[in-house]
């Protein structure tokens, strides 16, 4: 995607691959991956390692070449230049900072690198930093600033030669839990107010998820689902998907003529379904799994709570069906209700959309 204003191209931030390959030796590392992302968009690359998504990111940045497949910016083909001329802003996780340059000094360096002139840059670096909230500490040295502190000038760093697209590498990943969640909140703030093309890639479905507009998930070098954090979560395209973002109950199941049959026989509830006598299994979130203790007959799996974690605002039930599958219920701490004790009867059950038929 390309605008222009008074004859000139103005770079609007719409990256493109097409059928990315990239091999190491005998390893594969991409693997035909196509993806297109909207100017603007906040999309996360989720995997786990050796899944192919930091290989991937940099074969956009121009650090990693391609063995084929194409990488557009606004419809132009920058898959063979080198990094300095494809103008995109990279994060890193370790921030590569200039330990020996002041916050200043390193978020002016881009600029510097570009010959731009001193009262343009001393502009330009002055506003980045009162918008990432670090004006009032540019004459201090990285060794000198927390992790977040230090995370926020990279940022600043990648953003004040007003790039088209950002890249983010597991930026949050060197840091404690409370502070990443303090980070993720403000980069998608960030987003937000610089409106900004970013790709992040991370390892934390959390992050991706509370984070991105869009999450690709990819595993062994190819991209598994791309879909808004919702419906990746609710409708995971295949047992992969389902098993790596969060927890899920799988339970092997039988299709039958308008029916789901569990491992017993009994009938499930699930969406509706027109194959008939053939295997498959059903996604059931442990939030969705509703536990009724009863010792007698009724709709659902029938077993006994085998174990229970009090985990802060909910506890976690394992249930044990009378077939042996093991399944878990995520239940909030109400205090005005009951909640089953280890050794109870219960019947597990959830609503028909609640649930997710994959025949992988």
């Amino acid at each position: 995607m390309k605008a222009t204003v008074s004859g000139t191209e103005v770079r609007t931030g719409g990256i493109t691959l097409h059928n990315l390959q990239k091999r190491y030796g005998s390893a594969v590392a991409v693997d035909d991956v196509s993806l297109s992302v909207s100017p603007g968009e906040f999309i996360s690359l989720l995997g786990p390692s050796g899944s192919g998504k930091t290989t991937t990111l940099m074969m956009i940045a121009g650090f990693e070449m391609p063995d084929s497949g194409q990488v557009l910016l606004d419809d132009k083909d920058i898959t063979r230049l080198p990094p300095h001329r494809r103008e995109l802003g990279v994060i890193f996780q370790n921030y590569a900072l200039f330990p020996h340059m002041t916050v200043a000094e390193n978020v002016a360096y881009p600029l510097r690198m570009r010959r731009m002139a001193k009262a343009e840059i001393e502009t330009r670096v002055r506003r980045i930093l009162d918008q990432v909230h670090l004006g009032a500490l540019a004459s201090r040295y990285p060794h000198q600033m927390s992790g977040g502190q230090q995370q926020r000038v990279a940022i600043a760093r990648a953003l004040v030669f007003d790039p088209p697209v950002l890249l983010l590498d597991e930026p949050l990943g060197a840091l404690d839990k409370k502070l990443r969640e303090h980070l993720r909140n403000e980069i998608k703030t960030l987003h937000k107010e610089v409106g900004k093309t970013m790709i992040y890639v991370t390892h934390d479905q959390d992050e991706a998820l509370a984070m991105s507009d869009r999450v690709a998930v990819m595993h062994e070098g190819r991209i598994r689902q791309v879909s808004a954090p919702k419906d990746v979560y609710r409708w995971p395209a295949d047992l992969f998907v389902a098993g790596f973002v969060g927890e899920v109950n799988l339970i092997p199941i039988m299709l039958k003529s308008g029916t789901v049959h569990g491992p017993a026989g009994e009938i499930l509830p699930a969406p509706s379904w027109q194959d008939v006598d053939r295997d498959a299994t059903l996604c059931v979130r442990p939030e969705h799994l509703h536990l009724e203790v009863s010792a007698g007959s009724s709709d659902g799996i029938q077993g006994r709570i085998s174990g229970m974690t009090f985990v802060g605002d909910a506890t976690i039930f394992e249930f044990r069906s009378e077939a042996g599958l093991q399944l878990l219920s995520k239940v909030l701490n109400v205090s005005a209700k009951r909640m089953p004790e280890v050794g109870d009867p219960c019947v597990a059950s959830w609503a028909a959309n609640d649930a997710t038929i994959l025949t992988e």
